[in-house]
């Protein structure tokens, strides 16, 4: 464990030592921003919109004490959206198509030898590859995040009206009760450490595979497992820290 640690600290350092031109990091940014963020928009969508509607239609059924007007419904809906399920669930859901996605494409590098060409020509593969898919993760993550908390509320309020579990304007006043702007910016602190954590480790595993296309395959596993349990545990970091 310490040993693998270690590996990665010196891996992370690497990334900041013969950098490329600005011009040639911003282009590889660039694409691997558009490869990480709009690849992923419809399964973020898809994912967001029914987890909403989903925590929606199980309040309102839980929900049976007539005292508790159905408001409340909506505001435990944009609750446990912004502060849980858009940063978290949708990270947990680009771990699994991102973090498999850059831990093969650098494993596949390594192993067909395209990593050592890029050295031979005195280049530094790290900072070349890898420095930019982090950079573009900690930009794209929080506009995911944004677009699926945007999506699950919308998600809840179809649900919600079409289920009759209540009304339009009282899902539209629960949305609006106490609402408490910080919870943004922690729902998008989480998200940028997220992004560190998921794009450097599947780095890290992708960039360090030697074999052939099986070992390709676990480490590409191993990125999606390693990535899940970094964010679960910087999940409950974050809250203890930062509420």
């Amino acid at each position: 464990m310490l040993k693998h640690f270690g590996k990665y600290i010196m891996f992370m350092g690497s990334l900041v030592t013969r950098s490329e031109s600005p011009r040639i990091l911003f282009n590889r940014t660039i694409d691997e921003a558009i490869l990480i963020g709009i690849n992923s928009i419809f399964i973020v969508a898809i994912v967001s919109t029914f987890i909403g509607a989903v925590t929606c239609v199980q309040i309102s059924y839980n929900l049976t004490n007539a005292f508790i007007p159905r408001s409340t419904i909506g505001f435990m809906v944009r609750e446990m959206t912004i502060l849980e399920l858009a940063p978290t669930i949708t990270s947990i859901v680009l771990a699994g198509k991102v973090g498999s996605s850059i831990a093969s494409g650098l494993g596949t590098m390594q192993i067909t030898e395209q990593v050592d060409a890029l050295e031979v020509m005195g280049i530094n593969s790290e900072n070349y590859l890898v420095l930019p898919k982090i950079i573009a993760a900690l930009l794209v993550f929080p506009m995911l995040v944004i677009l699926s908390m945007f999506l699950s509320i919308a998600g809840g309020f179809v649900a919600g009206t079409l289920t009759n579990a209540l009304t339009a304007q009282e899902y539209i006043t629960g949305i609006r009760d106490a609402f408490i702007p910080y919870n943004i910016v922690f729902a998008l602190i989480k998200s940028v450490v997220f992004a560190f954590l998921i794009s450097s480790i599947s780095s890290f595993r992708g960039y360090n595979t030697s074999g052939g296309a099986l070992e390709v395959g676990s480490a590409s596993t191993a990125a999606v497992t390693q990535s899940v349990i970094a964010v679960l545990i910087a999940d409950y970091v974050c809250a203890q820290l930062l509420l």
